[in-house]
């Protein structure tokens, strides 16, 4: 599977080119993330590749909220990094079963997950990002779910961050501060 790399500036890698123009053509590749990659490099790479806003009607107006936060400094001291997974579930049953497929995009703390929406971006853009792995839930059993190494497409990965993103309403005034 082809793979390209995206790294903290914004730049998509392929070949250890950086791509200059179209990266249309690589929304199916694989991707890899470099150790430094944060929230805020994903917003440099979608204004670094516009065409990619295109993607998502919510990105304008995350672009506005984006370009109000400080230029650094914005994470929370309580969250090690953000992760994104991908989860494989089969509910329904007894019944008509059917199988969902779906993205979330959480905080990481201590090893343990918790949710991130409560969070203004001003307090989410420098905290680096991790690809997780698949989680397998069998007709809502979250007692054994099984965890699978897994791969991102680029287009997985602007659009599971885009969709948890789009939960992100709190007013500053009514924040949960932690």
């Amino acid at each position: 599977m082809n793979t390209a790399r995206l790294i903290p500036n914004g730049f998509i890698v392929h070949k250890s080119k950086i791509v200059e123009t179209n990266p249309l053509m690589f929304l199916s590749f694989k991707i890899e993330l470099e150790t430094e990659y944060t929230l805020r490099s994903y917003f440099r790479m979608l204004d670094t590749y516009s065409l990619l806003l295109d993607l998502n009607e919510f990105f304008p107006s995350f672009f506005e909220q984006y370009n109000a936060c400080p230029k650094n400094s914005c994470f929370l001291d309580n969250i090690d990094h953000l992760e994104l997974n991908k989860t494989i579930e089969i509910i329904g049953f007894p019944g008509k079963p059917r199988l969902e497929m779906y993205h979330s995009f959480n905080g990481v703390r201590n090893n343990e997950t918790c949710e991130i929406r409560s969070f203004q971006l001003e307090n989410l853009l420098d905290i680096k990002i991790k690809l997780g792995k698949l989680k397998h839930i069998v007709f809502g059993d979250r007692v054994d779910i099984f965890e699978f190494d897994t791969i991102y497409t680029l287009f997985e990965f602007i659009d599971g961050v885009a969709w948890a993103l789009s939960f992100h309403g709190t007013p500053t005034k009514c924040e949960i501060r932690r």
